[in-house]
């Protein structure tokens, strides 16, 4: 019995502890979810200044005394004479990171930082996209390529960054642009329009299991998963593709007239230095030489805006990411070293 006792208080006291804490973590989560912005927050990272705060750090660990003084002397006579008014301030760029999944959602943020830039940016400044996709979704590539044609409607010079992967939707975005970089070995292209789906008609009769689906309008539905495929529809769904490839080219072709379209817009895609030679990009470089080159004259600033994102969405998102993963490794197989 004095066992029982004993296990029953401390079961109690353990009760009372996690309802306590429980209660800590619920007046924790609404506090902070009173003070967050309802939709997502705007955050600023000055890279110029990290840059400089790395190269201070290495002077500092390379030079001897006497020249690293010599340097911080300098360092404190430029600032002088910027705060002064002596020196013009620099230009800005402002760094953007697109990483696209099958259904472009990011646009939801791209969206967002755009009309940011397009509030503050003067004319000297400009804006340097590094974008990372395989494609996805045609109309949510088509609105993040949308977002992309402000800044030039605006007059601020765009430039686009590839060093992994800007192909279909990807290089959609990217053609916006007037300048167009790429890594050595970055996936580049793949102008062209591709639809699949797997058909369970005969799976379904093999099992008695009946199937209907009403529609109004001939072509309301052309193929479908679960009935029987004919061949009107089948014609029709191929057209359909044939319509969006042809809209696609002439997307392309509008931003890069220079491009020969009957050898680029065939579906394939190029790494980097054939692209460069086909004329799909104008010069091989990777991000991490564009942003120190440019640091050397311009201010940096990295734009971005994180969407607040419900647990739903965390697991959408999540299942998405997978899904692209595995579809990119699946090509990188095809395609290994």
């Amino acid at each position: 019995m004095e066992f029982l006792y004993e296990y029953g208080l401390f079961l109690a006291k353990a009760v009372t502890l996690v309802a306590a804490l429980g209660a800590v973590l619920v007046l924790i989560m609404l506090t902070t979810t009173r003070h967050r912005p309802e939709r997502g927050e705007l955050r600023l990272t000055h890279m110029s200044e990290e840059l400089d705060a790395l190269k201070h750090h290495l002077k500092e660990e390379l030079l001897d005394k006497a020249a690293f003084k010599a340097y911080e002397k300098a360092q404190k006579a430029e600032a002088k004479a910027r705060d002064k008014g002596d020196v013009p301030p620099k230009p800005r760029t402002f760094v953007v990171n697109f990483h696209g999944s099958l259904d472009a959602h990011e646009v939801a943020s791209l969206r967002e930082e755009i009309t940011a830039i397009l509030t503050v940016a003067e004319k000297e400044d400009e804006v340097l996209l590094m974008v990372e996709s395989g494609g996805g979704m045609v109309h949510g590539y088509g609105l993040a390529s949308s977002q992309l044609d402000r800044l030039r409607q605006a007059g601020i010079p765009l430039s686009v960054c590839i060093d992994k992967v800007a192909a279909s939707g990807g290089y959609m975005m990217a053609c916006v642009a007037e300048r167009i970089y790429a890594a050595p070995f970055a996936i580049v292209g793949s102008i062209g329009v591709v639809a699949q789906l797997p058909n369970f008609n005969r799976l379904l009769k093999k099992h008695d299991i009946d199937y209907e689906q009403h529609t109004a309008g001939d072509f309301k539905r052309t193929l479908t998963l679960f009935g029987e495929n004919t061949e009107e529809g089948r014609q029709k769904f191929r057209q359909e593709l044939e319509e969006t490839h042809e809209l696609f080219k002439a997307f392309v072709g509008k931003y890069r007239p220079e491009l020969d379209l009957t050898k680029v817009a065939t579906g394939e895609h190029w790494y980097g230095q054939q692209a460069l030679a086909l004329g799909l990009v104008d010069e091989i470089a990777t991000s991490d030489d564009l942003i120190l080159k440019k640091s050397a004259d311009r201010n940096l600033i990295k734009v971005q805006y994180q969407m607040r994102k419900k647990l739903t969405d965390k697991i959408a998102h999540s299942a998405s990411t997978t899904v692209s993963a595995l579809i990119n490794r699946l090509v990188e197989k095809d395609r290994g070293l």
